[in-house]
């Protein structure tokens, strides 16, 4: 991901091959974001949470263990 709080150089003062390294750059960090846009991340979003639900509920019913305390002496 990127910093939005960084400004954008000014791709016209750059030299040409690091103008064409930035906006590669740009355009890779763009596609990550573009992928989670894609048809079908939703489901994948919605697996990923029901996965999370079941392990949580299933901490929360499962009992304490009760711990033994050794008593000195």
């Amino acid at each position: 991901m990127t910093d939005d709080t960084a400004p954008e150089p000014d791709l016209s003062e750059m030299d040409p091959t690091e103008a064409e390294r930035a906006r590669r750059r740009d355009h890779d960090a763009a596609e990550e974001q573009r992928a989670l846009l894609r048809p079908g991340m939703g489901k994948v979003f919605k697996q990923i949470q029901d996965a999370q639900r079941r392990v949580a509920d299933e901490l929360a019913t499962k009992p304490a263990r009760a711990t033994k305390r050794r008593g000195k002496g």
